[in-house]
């Protein structure tokens, strides 16, 4: 990465305010996360939208990466083990951050202290942008998406996942393993406040419609829409809760290419 870009982003970090990220800096949630993100096929990330983001993303050989809202850069160490030029993971939550700079030591890839919304960096500074589960903390995405799409070379993608809007759409409530949701009020687009990791947090709900729709105002061809079915191969042989994981959409995956 050129200095120009570091120094860019060092300058928008000091400068940026903490919105969706700093849900994640309150110990009692970060700890909850990382138990529920890296609990093998209890994790839905793990059964469902991983396998399908990694077959999205393809070779990344020689790629320069930006990770948005990376929280703790899981993928980071996948990506430069395959081949990746460079990874940048940033995320507006300090503990994340910390927590990816340890999974990227000793290996060409950092995490930075940045909000989604105040990225910004000049054309040609990466060739594929990544988000996972992240955009969908975000009250208006249309300049994210602008700013991934400028900061691209010719001919860069940006694929990214974020909670299906059936999970969105409403607040199911209750406790404990769930195989069904209520969905109301889908068509109204805007904040909804929901228990997660024994917190409150606001994630912003879109349609389906209304993520193609943003993407492509933003110059991007859409390539891919998935809902990330579960993929059988990582239920260690658990009938039941691949039965259970295949009832519900869980995650929606996007992915374009520079128009």
């Amino acid at each position: 990465m050129r200095m120009g870009v570091s120094a860019d982003l060092h300058s928008l970090a000091v400068a940026g305010k903490q919105r969706g990220g700093s849900f994640y800096d309150s110990p009692e949630v970060f700890e909850r996360y990382l138990g529920h993100r890296h609990s093998g096929v209890s994790s839905p990330n793990h059964v469902m939208e991983e396998p399908a983001l990694l077959d999205e993303l393809g070779i990344v050989t020689g790629l320069r990466v930006l990770d948005l809202g990376c929280g703790d850069a899981a993928i980071g160490p996948l990506l430069l083990n395959a081949g990746c030029r460079s990874y940048l993971g940033l995320d507006g939550s300090a503990a994340m951050v910390e927590a990816g700079n340890r999974a990227l030591a000793g290996m060409s890839g950092r995490a930075a202290l940045l909000d989604m919304e105040d990225f910004a960096a000049p054309p040609s500074s990466f060739d594929l942008i990544v988000s996972r589960l992240a955009f969908h903390y975000v009250e208006d995405l249309a300049p994210v998406l602008a700013a991934c799409r400028a900061s691209l070379s010719p001919g860069g993608r940006i694929v990214f996942t974020v909670v299906h809007p059936v999970l969105t759409s409403h607040d199911p409530g209750g406790q404990g393993p769930r195989g069904n949701w209520v969905v109301d009020d889908y068509f109204r687009q805007g904040p909804r406040e929901r228990s997660w990791l024994g917190s409150t947090v606001t994630w912003f709900h879109r349609t389906v419609e209304d993520y193609v729709a943003i993407l492509a105002s933003s110059g991007f061809v859409l390539t891919s829409l998935r809902e990330c079915a579960p993929r059988a191969d990582r239920f260690d042989g658990d009938a039941d809760e691949l039965a259970r994981r295949r009832r519900v959409p869980l995650f929606l995956l996007l992915a374009g290419k520079c128009g």
